[in-house]
Order: C-alpha cells, then sequence, then structure tokens
C-alpha cells in the first residue's frame, strides 16, 4: 500500500513566513514534508512561489482562499492558481456573522457557483469546517451536513474540530469518503482546556484515523497546529515524526 503523502498547513508557521517567507519554505522542505497547503503567499507571485517549491522539492497539496476572495475575486484566483500549478482551493472558514441559517443558504449558493467555474479549470474546491458547523440546524440536520448534502465541493476534515465538537472524525470520514481528499491531522490535550498540540500528545483517535485514510482515497494529510507553545518549527518538525512513525 503506498502512504498518504504529508503536507504542512503553512498558517502554523504564519510568523516564522512572515519573516522570512522563502528560508521557511526551504525548512519545511529539509524537515522532510513533501507538500504545503498555504494561507498567503508573502506578497510572491504565482511563478516566484512555483519557482520556490520546485527548487526546494515540495508539491502543491492546496491553497486557503478566503470565502471574500472567492465571491469578490474568483477569476483572478483561479488565474492564480493555475500558474501556480494548485488544483485544489479550500474555503477555510466562515464568519461568525454569516453562522445562521440565512448565511448558510448563502454560502451554499456561492459554493456550487464557485465549485462549477473551478472545475471548469481542472480545479476541485473544498470547504475546510470548524466546530461550529456541527451545530444542528433548524432542518435537523448539522451544518457541515447540509453543506455537503447541498453542494458538490469536496471536505476538508479537521479532526480537532471534529472531536472538540463531540464528533468521531473515523465516522465522518466513512460517511464522506468519496468526498474527503484532504484530511488536517491535529492533536488536542486532554485536559478542560482542549489546547491545540503536536501529533501524539494528545487524546484524538489518529490511530483509527490514520487506519481509515489507508481505507480511502486521502489525497493528503496535512499537519496543522493552530497555535504552539514553543517555536513552530519545532512543533511541526515533533508531529511529522509522529506521523512518519504511524503511517
Amino acid at each position: 500500500m503506498t502512504r498518504i503523502p504529508v503536507a504542512v498547513q503553512l498558517y502554523t508557521l504564519r510568523d516564522e513566513l512572515e519573516k522570512d517567507f522563502k528560508g521557511t519554505i526551504e525548512k519545511v522542505a529539509e524537515l522532510g514534508y513533501e507538500g504545503v497547503e498555504f494561507a498567503g503567499y508573502g506578497g510572491y507571485s504565482a511563478q516566484e512561489v512555483r519557482e520556490l517549491l520546485e527548487q526546494v522539492g515540495l508539491q502543491v497539496a492546496a491553497s486557503h482562499i478566503s470565502l471574500e476572495q472567492l465571491e469578490e475575486n474568483l477569476e483572478e484566483v483561479i488565474s492564480f492558481e493555475k500558474e501556480l500549478g494548485n488544483t485544489a482551493i479550500v474555503c477555510p472558514y466562515l464568519a461568525p456573522e454569516r453562522q445562521t441559517e440565512e448565511g448558510y443558504k448563502q454560502l451554499i449558493s456561492v459554493l456550487n457557483h464557485t465549485e462549477r467555474r473551478c472545475a471548469e479549470e481542472g480545479i476541485k474546491l473544498y470547504y475546510h469546517h470548524h466546530d461550529f458547523e456541527l451545530k444542528e440546524l433548524p432542518n435537523g440536520k448539522s451544518a457541515l451536513e447540509t453543506i455537503l448534502d447541498e453542494t458538490n465541493v469536496g471536505v476538508e476534515f479537521d479532526v480537532y474540530w471534529l472531536t472538540k465538537a463531540g464528533g468521531n472524525p473515523v465516522e465522518w470520514m466513512k460517511k464522506y469518503q468519496n468526498r474527503a481528499r484532504l484530511i488536517h491531522l491535529k492533536d488536542m490535550t486532554t485536559d478542560d482546556k482542549q489546547l491545540f498540540a503536536p501529533l501524539g500528545t494528545g487524546g484524538v483517535n489518529l490511530t483509527a484515523i490514520l487506519s481509515q485514510g489507508d481505507n480511502m482515497d486521502v489525497k493528503w494529510w496535512i499537519i496543522e497546529q493552530d497555535q504552539c507553545e514553543g517555536p513552530a518549527l519545532d512543533s511541526v518538525k515533533q508531529s511529522l515524526g509522529y506521523y512518519l512513525q504511524h503511517a
């Protein structure tokens, strides 16, 4: 069985990237990651970023693009991502003021339009959730189920947020196994604070999650730690070490 490749979500390294974008990308490659998921490009052009990745031997797993950018600048986004060589765009977050029944209806409309346009250009659109999408809507289903049932977008499951919301990541992966091609691997401390943690140091059932991934067509495991206690590069190194031991 071929091991699923592993990337890092660069939001984890946002402070390091702000100080030295190119140098941080080089360090990610040196750690042994195979790809990156972008959350911004440090002001560099698509061609510059693509050349940097080619130099260090990294692939583009996906790019997080804000909902506002997808709504207002979709053609520019598509052009940039095609030049970058990226085939996966992820809508990463829904602002609090839009987390209403009407807001989700509008979101679904935007996702459907964006998904069709991206597909025309050979790009797959994904939705990345947090914990609030697991709350039940008046229709009796969770917001996440509603989004997935009323669109054709892929889903980027985040095992931390599923666990924090009381869900079972493996069951979600099974239910939407034909659409879950990107998975955020994250861990959570076992105390009441439920903080973000390096892989293998918390209580998320990563063994079961990795096993389920082997039974479905996951394209990328993507390691992320939204907040780190110490240096973020140390955290993503530790998490990668855990993954490589257990993959």
